[in-house]
């Protein structure tokens, strides 16, 4: 055809003629280049147009367990616009464990998260079933309340509180993936393709985040107690960068009530009069159930042996790692081989079922030896298994990646709490979900972060510990835990925190006026015991021989008696005509503060030493790797965790008291030189 086309290509519209081959070849790669173009950008305007955007928020939770109710409820009353998504509407603050609130340290929390304005110790009181103080034989700083609960009851209460809250809007979604847009905000998109836009995003995902059960040699995706997994998400958190392992946890049985014989077995009631976790429980309640204890034996212990190898633990499909101080019953006959038996506990469910759980004995064995190895222990010959036990996995971050007020440091605005932080149990989900909730707000609303020191509570140990020490599986608060545990008693949980609560925000004009009386009473009374002499007497000696304390022969204080730790404020009353009626709770906390003084002085004073660390802020661009004299440990656990100041370096499992010097050294020269800046510049 030679160089130039000779036919004309006409339209109606217009002729083309002698058009060159370069210059048609041309056009029609253009055109074609055009289309394609032209059909991508079609592709994504129908994308984005099925991606509608559903709302935007200040701040949105990912989870509606007791760390996303604490966190959206804190974060809406403290103006933010707050959406709580949960996978289904029904698993709002469901106990998928034991159906209890508190127990050893974690009462602690339950009166450090209601001090500071929370709502899990009011739902506690609210839905008990029995309430009891542990650990009551041995001393006040490891006194702990825990309460058996109505698990439906408690739920349905804390579904109630989140549909009620101003500036809250509770939703049943899936969210699928998250990624930060370009102005900052977060982009949360859910399973139906719709997205949400939010300033702030707090993860708390419990172990609904690419959960699987196991049951023996049988395992698929799913959450807790049957419900759908959060399967997309664990690939969006790491795309982001975030890094990310697997736990495993899991629970025992639900048996049938009536099919226990309860004959011969222990019974364990509740505590008479009733101590409640809430400064605002002001009605007195009763206990409604009892529950009851047995045993395992020879017979258990054989069964589990025999069929070892068909557990998932031992056979090595499950790769999570288990909680170490809340081991499952299998986990027990083997790592404690020399115990005779192990103790369990049978506990109702709720007012309105017939379910029982069996407090440690989860399992992960297949269901036929499970019904088994229960089926040897006593009361339980004959029971009718409900729902057998499990062994659940799923995905959590690392906490290290975090700072104190649990926002991820390479994240601006995006928060972890609970179990998606690495812990187990409600308790310590709730306390963070509570912290996060309250930083998150805090930031949106343009305030200085709240974060509570070692010193302050069992909260402050609790998030102190995940961030710079991190954790190699489930992390369980206990008192153990706590350097400052006289300090940090349950009783004196609002002294030490009602004021931090009513700065940030969360506790009200009324819980306030409350708080400030019961204090001046305290001072009150303080002040008499101080002031009022008791005189020698053959009464006031007949009670100090009886209680084998040493008789008086002049005058003596009252607060001087109080001290002796034989004597308490009831054993006095005979003979002391002028104490006030009282709330209980108050002479209880002013006896142990008395009795303790000198114990309390001193932990004051290191707790003193401790803060001045706290107050060496170290910079956070330092690049430890550059630091001369510290060691290759050191500078490899500084650079990951990037502590905040010198106390909380010092906590750093490897850093050593040599690299502490050497950091405050660093410090000092720092200062020096901007120091010299400044005589230079001026």
């Amino acid at each position: 055809m030679g160089k130039y086309f000779p036919f004309p290509i006409s339209n109606s519209s217009f002729l083309i003629k002698n058009v060159s081959r370069e210059t048609f070849y041309f056009y029609c790669t253009n055109l074609i280049v055009c289309i394609i173009i032209g059909v991508k950008l079609l592709g994504m305007r129908i994308d984005v147009s099925m991606k509608f955007v559903a709302g935007e928020f200040d701040v949105a939770v990912i989870g509606a367990g007791h760390a996303g109710i604490e966190a959206g409820l804190a974060s809406a009353r403290l103006g933010c616009k707050t959406a709580v998504f949960t996978i289904n509407m029904d698993a709002v603050g469901n106990c998928p464990c034991n159906p209890s609130i508190g127990g050893t340290a974690k009462g602690h929390l339950v009166r450090e998260i209601d001090a500071l304005g929370g709502e899990m110790g009011k739902a506690a009181d609210e839905c008990f079933l029995q309430i009891r103080m542990l650990n009551k034989g041995k001393g006040p700083a490891v006194h702990s309340l825990r309460a058996q609960i109505d698990r439906r009851a408690y739920s349905t209460r804390m579904k109630h509180t989140l549909e009620l809250q101003k500036n809250l809007e509770l939703r049943q979604a899936e969210i699928t993936n998250l990624e930060r847009n370009d102005d900052g905000r977060w982009i949360l998109t859910t399973r139906l393709e719709a997205q949400y836009i939010a300033k702030a995003v707090i993860l708390a995902t419990g172990t609904y985040l690419g959960g699987k059960i196991y049951v023996g040699d049988v395992s698929y995706d799913s959450g807790p107690d049957g419900m759908f997994p959060s399967k997309y998400l664990p690939d969006a958190l790491e795309k982001l960068g975030m890094s990310i392992r697997r736990f495993k946890t899991g629970t025992p049985a639900r048996v049938l009530k009536s099919s226990i014989d309860f004959t011969d077995l222990e019974e364990q009631c509740g505590d008479e009069p009733v101590v409640p976790f809430s400064y605002d429980t002001d009605e007195p309640k009763e206990n409604k159930v009892k529950c009851y204890v047995s045993w395992t034996n020879d017979k258990t212990k054989k069964i589990i042996l025999d069929n070892i190898h068909r557990s998932p633990m031992y056979s090595g499909k499950i790769e999570g790692i288990g909680p170490r101080y809340c081991p499952s019953i299998e986990d027990k006959i083997v790592r404690f081989s020399d115990k005779q038996r192990h103790q369990l506990f049978i506990e109702p469910c709720g007012m309105d079922t017939e379910e029982m759980y069996l407090q440690g004995m989860s399992s992960s064995l297949p269901e036929d030896v499970q019904i088994s190895f229960y089926h040897s222990i006593k009361g339980l010959e004959n029971c009718v298994v409900m729902r057998p036990a499990y062994a659940i996995e799923y995905y959590c971050a690392d906490p290290v990646q975090m700072n104190g007020t649990l926002e991820f440091r390479d994240f601006p605005g995006l928060y972890g709490a609970g179990q998606f932080n690495g812990s187990s149990g409600y308790e310590e989900a709730a306390a963070q979900g509570l912290i996060a909730g309250i930083n998150a707000a805090l930031k949106i609303n343009g305030k200085k972060p709240l974060v509570l020191d070692r010193a302050s509570s069992y909260i402050g140990t609790l998030i102190d510990d995940l961030v710079t020490k991190g954790c190699n599986d489930p992390y369980r608060m206990m008192t153990s835990r706590s350097e400052y545990r006289l300090i940090l008693r349950q009783d004196n949980a609002d002294t030490r925190l009602t004021a931090i609560g009513r700065e940030v925000g969360l506790v009200t004009d009324e819980r306030w006026e409350k708080f400030s009386a019961k204090q001046e009473l305290i001072q009150k009374e303080l002040q008499r015991i101080r002031k009022i002499v008791i005189p020698p007497s053959e009464k006031l000696n007949e009670i100090l021989r009886n209680h084998n304390t040493s008789e008086v022969n002049t005058g003596i204080r009252l607060i001087e008696l109080l001290k002796r730790p034989e004597l308490s404020y009831d054993i006095l009353k005979e003979i002391d005509t002028t104490r006030p009626e009282l709330n209980r709770n108050i002479f209880e906390q002013i006896e142990i503060e008395i009795k303790y003084e000198g114990y309390i002085k001193r932990q004051l004073i290191i707790i003193e030493q401790v803060r001045k660390l706290e107050k060496k802020i170290l910079p956070s661009d330092i690049d430890y790797a550059k630091i001369d004299g510290l060691s290759l440990e050191a500078r490899e656990k500084l650079n990951k965790v990037r502590p905040e100041n010198i106390g909380q370096a010092s906590r750093i499992s490897g850093v050593s008291p040599a690299d502490i010097s050497v950091l405050v050294i660093y410090l000092a020269s720092l200062k020096n030189k901007e120091n010299k800046n400044a005589d230079t510049d001026t």
